[in-house]
């Protein structure tokens, strides 16, 4: 497994891949050193760059993330949302077919192992609440204002 560092506007990122594809992206608390990224990983470096930059909406990578069935159906509908988009968890479980399941929906978004190409910051409260984040509440937020349509200006 292979590991590159890039650092993002809101932390250094850390990618872990081989082969058969991307298998985790996680948000470090502490700096690492960029240092020389693996041929394997820098074409996903270089799209997680260019979504940072505002010049990416969608991912084209081959992903190769660990979990369980239930898991890995919660992520690839999650791959739906579209960019600039949010659901709630409740609509997350309705989508997959069990509204019943909407606590199992939110622990599988909660074990999502790659962070903004499975886009799980995307999911909210019911009432639009920014619910659990692994990533931090702050992340997710910041996210969900890089993605909006509606940007910010400043009156003065």
């Amino acid at each position: 497994m292979e590991i590159a560092y890039i650092q993002t506007p809101i932390g250094t990122a850390e990618l872990k891949g081989d082969a058969n594809g991307l298998a985790s992206i996680s948000v470090l608390n502490n700096e690492k050193p960029n240092g020389t990224i693996p041929e394997i990983l820098q074409d996903a470096a270089q799209q997680f760059q260019e979504y940072f930059n505002g010049d990416r909406k969608v991912f084209d990578l081959k992903l190769n993330p660990s979990g369980t069935e239930f898991q890995k159906r919660v992520w690839d509908a999650l791959l739906k949302i579209p960019f600039g988009k949010t659901i709630s968890y409740l609509e997350l479980s309705k989508q997959l077919g069990d509204v019943k399941a909407i606590r199992a929906v939110a622990s599988a978004n909660g074990k999502n192992p790659l962070w903004i190409v499975v886009p799980c910051h995307r999911v909210i409260g019911t009432n639009g609440d920014l619910t659990g984040y692994a990533g931090g509440l702050h992340r997710k937020k910041w996210l969900l204002e890089h993605e909006s349509p509606a940007k910010q200006t400043t009156l003065f």
